[in-house]
């Protein structure tokens, strides 16, 4: 079964064996990472569910890290959190500035820090146990299966992450260019109309469950899952 996938940029070896066996233990993905450069190129393909950077990095520092990824609309809304041993007011209101959802100050428990990571999934639209529920359709990230109303729907893999993109944002529009990023990843260069293709295949699926009307058109523009369950028909073109 696929674990939720954390990315952790951490340059002090010790901490970074650390924290990734406590994280591994707890059910999670980890990749590790030493430098805001290196962490950067591994977010060329699809993104992680949560990052975990630490303030101060070798050249671009953690800071100056998630600046840089809340700029960019691949990874401007990924949950990040802040490692540090600044602990003063003033250095936790430049990270949050910076546009960091939580703040863990060294020293601190492996506990602690797992606690904040489930809890900020949850409220990205993610949970614990890897499931995104809209009414009777669950996405099961780990077991990599989609039931509406208990039944369950075939899927490809591109449709699978399609839908699990869309539900993590309902009511959020993405355009193609938006979701090529952040489902194909960005290394992988292919037209933006085969959005459309696997949009049409996902519709396809989820019809014979009443489910297609949820993946609306939003024309012009691009795709959005509507978070209304009262959401009908076959979506538009």
């Amino acid at each position: 079964m696929a674990a939720e996938s954390i990315l952790l940029v951490e340059d002090e070896p010790e901490i970074r064996e650390m924290l990734s066996f406590s994280l591994v233990r707890a059910g999670f993905d980890v990749i590790e990472t030493e430098s805001a450069e290196t962490a950067l190129e591994r977010l060329q393909g699809p993104p992680p569910k949560l990052l975990i950077i630490d303030w101060r990095l070798p050249g671009m520092s953690g800071v100056d890290l998630v600046r840089r990824l809340r700029r960019d609309p691949v990874t401007a809304e990924l949950p990040l959190i802040m490692l540090t041993a600044r602990g003063e007011e003033s250095d936790k209101l430049t990270g949050f500035d910076a546009g960091i959802d939580d703040y863990v100050v060294k020293p601190f428990s492996p506990k602690e820090l797992i606690a904040r990571v489930k809890s900020l999934l949850r409220r990205a639209g993610s949970t614990a146990d890897g499931k995104v529920v809209a009414g009777p359709i669950e996405v099961d990230t780990r077991a990599h299966r989609v039931t509406v109303g208990g039944s369950r729907v075939r899927l490809g893999p591109l449709e699978f992450r399609l839908l699990e993109q869309l539900m993590r944002w309902p009511d959020r529009t993405f355009d193609r260019a938006q979701l090529l990023d952040r489902v194909w990843g960005r290394n992988v260069f292919v037209e933006e109309r085969t959005v459309d293709v696997h949009i049409l295949r996902l519709r396809k699926a989820l019809s014979p469950f009443g489910a297609d009307g949820r993946i609306e058109t939003v024309r012009g523009v691009g795709y959005r899952f509507a978070a209304d369950e009262s959401a009908r028909g076959d979506g538009g073109d």
